[in-house]
């Protein structure tokens, strides 16, 4: 390093070698309740989430939608990929306008993902009426 000041150019200048302490201060809280929780209790709701939102879904697909995850729980984690058959990016935004936030991934993929530390079975079936309601 030099004594003058040479910016690097683009989105590489904004590189840090470290990260800021408080970045890592909210990122030990994190890891504490991940350490207190633990992750064998995380996996086995995330597995029983999963499936519970899933079981819902396909209730409810009749056609509109199919879900394109594996079923298999070791084969996928806590998140469903649902290729939406018609107007998908307008059930994304009626979703969202319900205060449902989801990933939309073109050209025809909505992911949802019920995570375990802080979802409920509630909050499934929750979404599960609400994209029902979307795809009207």
């Amino acid at each position: 390093m030099g004594p003058a000041f040479r910016p690097i150019v683009g989105a590489d200048g904004w590189q840090l070698s470290n990260p800021s302490i408080l970045a890592l201060a909210a990122l030990r809280a994190s890891m504490d309740i991940f350490h207190e929780v633990g992750m064998e209790r995380l996996r086995a709701k995330s597995v029983i989430l999963t499936a519970y939102l899933e079981f819902l879904l396909r209730q409810r697909s009749a056609g509109r939608f199919e879900i394109i995850t594996p079923r298999e729980p070791e084969r996928r984690g806590a998140q469903l990929s649902l290729r939406i058959l018609h107007g998908g990016v307008a059930v994304c935004k009626r979703l969202l306008e319900n205060g449902v936030v989801c990933d939309w991934r073109e050209p025809d993929i909505l992911r949802v993902a019920p995570v375990p530390l802080y979802n409920s079975f509630q909050d499934a079936r929750r979404f599960a009426d609400r994209l029902d309601a979307a795809l009207r």
